[in-house]
């Protein structure tokens, strides 16, 4: 079994988890701003409660984004950092697959984190075989204004069994997804990612062979992302004429 060292850090959530012999430690705190203060010592109390010494990492996990972009550039920092020192590969999780992670056994996931300034990161998973995410869509950035609409204009109408997840849920006070009433199971608006589920991630990642070099980490950051799907700026189109009408 692999040994892995874990941050998650995108979010208001401080997250740091040790996998090692099949056994998971973690702490995780909801530390606004605490970030570079918490996950270093915390990953060091990890090490010291299992017992094990540095040099006996098989890899470093880090959870890449989307999310609040000063936490995910300490995360990719803090693993480049021990990575390279101890020249051990990383494993690259998606922030949004972590926060969908923990409810796939109830279901299809769709993952909402609030990006702030009125937009969504979004990302939808299913369960694979081994129970771990699978992205159903690619990730993206919307609109809160928009964000329902883009989602049912690709969602089939039999399609009713979804949860919820996030953050996102409650951005703009949770209006935005009234229409999406009726195609949810239920949502945990105050869910986060955590470091355990990047662990957990990360280590069927690194048995199948899909490590990467240190130097080649780089964050999810979606407002890079400037093109919309056919689907999305349909819903676009459609939201401000919504709005000019009103």
């Amino acid at each position: 079994m692999s040994t892995l060292l874990a941050f998650e850090l995108a979010t208001e959530a401080c997250s740091v988890a040790l996998l090692h012999d099949g056994r998971l430690l973690a702490r995780h705190e909801v530390a606004p701003r605490r970030h570079a203060e918490l996950a270093l010592p915390w990953a060091e109390a990890l090490l010291a409660e299992a017992g094990v010494a540095k040099s006996q990492l098989d890899a470093l996990a880090v959870g890449v984004g989307p999310g609040a972009f000063t936490g995910v550039r300490l995360a990719i920092s803090l693993v480049q950092g021990i990575a390279l020192g101890l020249d051990r590969p990383v494993m690259p999780v998606s922030t949004l697959a972590a926060l969908a992670q923990p409810l796939l056994a109830e279901g299809p996931v769709l993952a909402a984190i609030d990006a702030r300034m009125g937009e969504l990161y979004i990302g939808e998973f299913a369960a694979d075989a081994d129970g771990l995410p699978k992205a159903l869509a690619e990730e993206a950035l919307l609109p809160v204004g928009v964000a329902a609409a883009a989602l049912l204009a690709r969602w089939p109408v039999t399609d009713l069994g979804r949860v919820g997840a996030g953050t996102g849920f409650a951005a703009g006070g949770g209006a935005w997804c009234a229409e999406l009433a009726g195609r949810l199971k239920r949502v945990e608006a105050e869910a986060l990612p955590t470091a355990a589920a990047v662990a957990r991630i990360a280590a069927a990642a690194f048995a199948r062979g899909h490590a990467v070099a240190p130097e080649r980490l780089e964050p999810a950051y979606l407002r890079d992302k400037v093109a919309l799907t056919s689907a999305e700026q349909a819903a676009a189109r459609a939201a401000k004429a919504g709005a000019g009408e009103a």
